[in-house]
């Protein structure tokens, strides 16, 4: 039986030289590979009290729509900047050349709503402070963040220390 970590395709030099880019699509394109990913992000979250998903787009959205249904969860989807259609409230983040802003609707979370986070990858952790940032704007709790993938060397568990962080895989110095 293959292990997850065998399901994803390394691309040297993507989008630019010197980058491992860890390409989760090989995972979601086998159905083994997808099972085994959406029932191992699932697994992190055994005995975890929560009330919502929450994942941005686009890969987040791939991982985290099945586990809040197979857990009988709500979903709460992070979008880019305009592509929600009622009122939303926003966070800009860092990018490596610029800043980005992320948005959820106003009324998707509830102040007391424990919150878990499901990404594909987490690298420096940006994107995940910003959504940590809505969520906690609206009286929200982050409860947890699961992500299939970590960078490891990009050492975001301590740029976001106050939550539980699980990766499913761990990529370090390769």
């Amino acid at each position: 039986m293959k292990k997850l970590k065998d399901y994803v395709t390394t691309i040297p030099n993507f989008p630019k030289e010197g980058i491992m880019f860890r390409d989760v699509t090989s995972v979601i394109e086998d159905k083994d590979g997808l099972k085994l990913a959406i029932d191992s992000i699932t697994q992190k979250l055994e005995g975890t009290d929560f009330d919502i998903v929450m994942a941005p787009e686009s890969r987040g959205f791939i991982f985290g729509m099945p586990v809040a249904y197979n857990l009988g969860k709500g979903f709460v989807p992070v979008r880019k900047k305009g592509k929600l259609p009622r009122e939303t409230i926003s966070e800009d983040y860092a990018l490596e050349y610029g800043t980005a802003t992320l948005e959820i609707h106003k009324d998707s979370l509830k102040p007391g709503d424990k919150v878990v986070i499901i990404d594909d990858l987490i690298a420096t952790g940006g994107t995940l402070e910003a959504i940590i940032r809505l969520a906690r704007r609206s009286g929200a709790e982050v409860v947890k963040v699961v992500s299939l993938i970590e960078l490891v060397d990009f050492n975001v568990r301590e740029r976001i220390s106050d939550v539980e962080i699980e990766s499913v895989i761990k990529y370090e110095g390769e």
